[in-house]
């Protein structure tokens, strides 16, 4: 098939990769001059493992090609996914602005009957809308179907995810629609799921704010643990082997973010007030999330002598999880942003993030420059080189030895047999 994916971000970009793996012919369509000249040079402009190798196979072999050239790009493919950002907006909802400008292109360049499928991330109910933008921007009723095909493609393993789904949603009302999806995802020997468009859409938001419910609740619970001094690795290790379970999202720690987690379930929040309904649970999910790295700066404070005005903190870690750049709603930047509140100097490294020079914040190449006369070690992002990290070497070149474990990346046994002062998230 000839596949049009309208946005090169970090969805597009992979699902329009998978498809040309599967021997389809891809156009990848964009508005940012800057994407699309590196993704024609075989460059990513974000990180995903493995990703940027798959993409200079298929530009080379021509499998793939970038365009800005909405008009033309609409008109020579049958299948378009929309896979633009849906950025939350101010009372929580999705904003659907970039959705409706790829709908009305859609409708005005159209010239024959095409499957348009959103892949992006939108509230109950937009499948509609988007066929409304597309009906309204026509000049002639040219024939086409509106089908919801969420995506559930993890950061730092995202090509895993899209050559081994755990299921396929395609939501349609449409048959000739629904064939088309069916063809597309014929070799995947995972369930594919037929429903309606509005139980697609629920499908990814509920999906995704149950996840972050996990997260939240074992947060929450490594609180109480901290309490009564019982280790909550061992209680997520005996929960998770439940079956009825199981052991993912169980990992105590600063809290979620990303691109996803935060923005979907204030998204789901916003969807239940519209239609005067309250998800409680979900509510108290964000306010624990919200609250956790405050918790945490407490441990600081606590061993720190309860004030950290001149006091050298070293965060290790900037990505919101280990194996992605992206630091959207990241828990790290959180607790650096109170750290700097509390008037703490702050010193930072990443193996993969960059951030933009800041008189408050100082990053480093190296993880010993960036220790150097700390007085505490944060490890905010579970990146493995921490975990393999020789911290015999790195004791000596801290003011204090104290290891503040926000992902209990470490063992406290061996970390306090080198010396140092561990506290990590109910670690005991």
């Amino acid at each position: 098939m000839k596949i049009l994916i309208v946005g090169t971000g970090y969805v597009g970009t992979t699902t329009g990769l998978i498809f040309s793996e599967m021997g389809h012919q891809v156009t990848g369509l964009d508005l940012d001059d800057k994407k699309i000249k590196a993704l024609k040079a075989g460059k990513l402009h974000f990180y995903e493992p493995g990703l940027e190798e798959l993409l200079s196979k298929h530009v080379q072999a021509e499998t793939i090609k970038f365009t800005k050239k909405a008009k033309k790009a609409i008109k020579e493919n049958d299948v378009i996914f929309i896979c633009v950002g849906t950025p939350q907006g101010t009372n929580g909802s999705a904003d659907l602005t970039y959705v409706r400008n790829v709908a009305k292109s859609i409708g005005k360049y159209m010239n024959q009957y095409k499957v348009v499928v959103t892949k992006s991330t939108v509230p109950v109910g937009t499948a509609d809308l988007v066929t409304q933008w597309i009906k309204e921007s026509q000049d002639e009723p040219l024939p086409f179907d509106v089908v919801s095909n969420p995506e559930f493609l993890r950061e730092g393993a995202a090509l895993h995810d899209a050559f081994n789904p755990d299921r396929i949603i395609i939501g349609t009302t449409s048959e000739a629609a629904g064939a088309v999806l069916r063809e597309l995802y014929q070799n995947f020997s995972c369930p594919i799921i037929e429903t309606n468009p509005k139980a697609s859409e629920m499908i990814k938001y509920a999906a995704n704010s149950f996840l972050a419910m996990k997260i939240s609740f074992i947060n929450e619970l490594a609180r109480l643990c901290d309490h009564l001094k019982i280790n909550v690795n061992d209680v997520s290790e005996g929960v998770g082997l439940d079956n009825r379970i199981g052991p993912h999202f169980l990992n105590a720690g600063m809290g979620y973010g990303g691109s996803c987690f935060p923005k979907d379930v204030n998204a789901l929040i916003q969807i239940a007030k519209d239609h005067n309904h309250t998800l409680s649970i979900l509510e108290k999910v964000v306010e624990v999330n919200e609250t956790q790295p405050q918790y945490f700066i407490e441990k600081i404070k606590q061993v720190l002598g309860g004030v950290l005005e001149n006091k050298t903190i070293a965060v290790i870690g900037l990505s919101f999880k280990a194996n992605t750049d992206d630091t959207r709603e990241s828990p790290s930047l959180v607790l650096i942003n109170k750290l700097i509140e509390e008037q703490a100097a702050v010193r930072v490294h990443d193996p993969i993030v960059k951030i933009t020079p800041d008189a408050s914040i100082h990053q480093f190449q190296s993880i010993e420059e960036t220790v150097t006369g700390a007085h505490a070690l944060v490890i905010g992002t579970d990146w493995d080189v921490y975990k393999q990290l020789d911290w015999a070497s790195i004791k000596p070149l801290m003011e204090q030895p104290n290891i503040f474990d926000g992902r209990n990346l470490l063992d406290k046994g061996i970390s306090e047999g080198l010396g140092f002062h561990y506290t990590g998230i109910a670690n005991h």
